[in-house]
């Protein structure tokens, strides 16, 4: 399978664009992307110093119950002290309406419970190993997510000891409405940053392209015949490379003229010397009696009446290749093939020709005119079975690759030698040594109509080194609904 010479189609995936959205998206991202990233550091940071509040609030608030407990006649008590629950009994966070529910537990390592709830929270005071439940942690209890701080402290008694932990509990309403205050008020501010330099940056490129629309009016003022170029001094730096770039394009455009006037002459030049050629021949004709040089004459005159016709047919084909759209209908190439082979199969057989196709798997399909595709095509498959040598073998090869709809023809002939593969397709050139009759045009007309359906043609040896393959890649599509 071949690649396309160049795996960008000249035309296929230009799109119109805004300039304007584009250089606002690529300075937006940076600036989207910073304020994103930014935001999330602060939240992270946010939650932490929360967090800290939080659990340094509830630790306090564990340290001084657990301060509390005390040996009374052989026997752990504990007197919660007002001050101990204080600091939660007011309004959690910047909003009043933030309340927080605050429950608290003090038990020992045997399962003796000295104040608080019974059911505190997933986690025991103490595991099955005697390890004590004791720092900070996060804790579901009653179904409703809290922070705990468990505090463990030893007592001694007369010989004894024993382990008690205190935890403290308290709901994260206050802590979130923490979070939203520290972290809200900057995002915000960071948001209207942002929108600020959106507004500021379409300004100023609603100012700064004003240059480029002023120098599309004067385009689309110009006369069709007005091939002057532009005058780029009153540019920008940034805007001058356009309108060289464009003086350049004029004057291709200008040669393009000369050299379809210097084409026409020469058609015209081409075309006269036939019609002159038959003319003489049919007053020869007229002033003979011989049956057997009539018929040689006659027979002449035929020769260059076909030829005639033949290059009529052919300036026709190029004009029609060169006013044509470049697309129009959704086509199958592996069927235009078979239709092109059907019509030169007499061609084939009188010259012995081995013709033939391998057509793809399933259906091709581009997107063009369907009887230029078909002269594109059958010119080349012409060329093939004009030049190749009686006994030897041309194939049409169908694929589709690298998104291009491709179409190659090879054969066994006596090929071009890769110095002359440009030249070929210049209107009129037929090469050294050749003595098949034909016009010079076959292959310009297929460069033709490569170019009008945007795609990309190119010469190589056949296969083994010997003839020669002609690949055209065509834009690929989707089939027609239809199909």
């Amino acid at each position: 399978m071949h690649r396309p010479p160049n795996p960008e189609p000249p035309a296929a995936r230009s799109r119109t664009r805004s300039l304007r959205a584009r250089l606002v998206l690529w300075l937006a991202l940076p600036l989207v992307v910073y304020v994103a990233a930014d935001g999330w550091l602060d939240l992270a940071a946010a939650r932490h110093n929360a967090d800290q509040v939080h659990f340094h609030a509830l630790d306090t608030a564990a340290q001084m119950i657990s301060g509390q407990i005390e040996w009374d006649e052989g026997r752990l008590r504990v007197s919660v002290p007002p001050a101990a629950l204080a600091v939660f009994a007011a309004p959690q966070g910047p909003d009043s309406a933030v309340r927080d529910q605050v429950t608290y537990q003090v038990s020992t390592e045997h399962g003796r419970l000295l104040a608080g709830r019974l059911d505190f929270g997933t986690r025991p005071a103490f595991d099955a190993a005697g390890l004590p439940d004791a720092g900070t942690y996060t804790d579901t209890v009653e179904g409703e997510p809290v922070h705990v701080a468990a505090v463990l402290r030893t007592m001694y008694d007369a010989g004894r000891t024993e382990r008690v932990v205190t935890r403290v509990a308290q709901t994260m309403n206050g802590r979130d409405a923490m979070i939203r205050q520290l972290w809200w008020p900057a995002t915000v501010r960071q948001l209207a940053l942002v929108g600020l330099a959106l507004a500021m940056i379409l300004i100023g490129l609603t100012l700064e392209l004003r240059p480029i629309l002023r120098l599309a009016g004067n385009v689309s003022a110009r006369a069709p015949t007005d091939l002057a170029p532009l005058d780029p001094d009153g540019l920008q730096h940034e805007l001058q490379p356009i309108a060289g770039a464009f003086n350049q394009y004029l004057k291709r455009i200008a040669d393009n003229a000369v050299t379809q006037k210097r084409f026409i002459a020469d058609a015209a030049h081409q075309m006269r010397t036939p019609l002159a050629i038959l003319d003489t021949q049919m007053q020869v004709a007229a002033q003979t009696n011989a049956d057997a040089a009539l018929h040689e004459v006659l027979r002449a005159a035929r020769t260059s009446t076909r030829n005639l016709a033949d290059l009529i047919n052919d300036l026709l084909l190029l004009s029609q290749a060169e006013a044509a759209p470049a697309t129009s209908e959704a086509v199958d190439l592996s069927q235009v093939a078979r239709t092109v082979l059907e019509d030169l199969a007499l061609l084939a057989d009188g010259r012995g020709i081995d013709l033939g196709m391998e057509p793809a798997d399933r259906p091709v399909w581009t997107l063009g005119n369907r009887t230029l595709i078909a002269a594109m095509l059958f010119n080349l498959v012409d060329n093939a079975v004009r030049y190749t040598h009686e006994g030897g073998r041309v194939t049409v090869h169908v694929s589709a690759d690298y998104g291009w709809a491709m179409l190659t023809v090879t054969d066994n002939g006596p090929g071009i030698p890769p110095e002359a593969y440009a030249r070929v397709f210049e209107r009129f050139t037929r090469l050294a040594g050749t003595h098949t009759q034909g016009t010079g045009l076959g292959l310009a007309i297929v460069r033709q109509i490569v170019d009008r359906m945007g795609g990309q043609i190119a010469l190589a040896p056949g296969p083994g080194g010997i003839g020669l393959a002609v690949s055209v890649w065509l834009q690929r599509s989707e089939p027609p609904a239809a199909a």
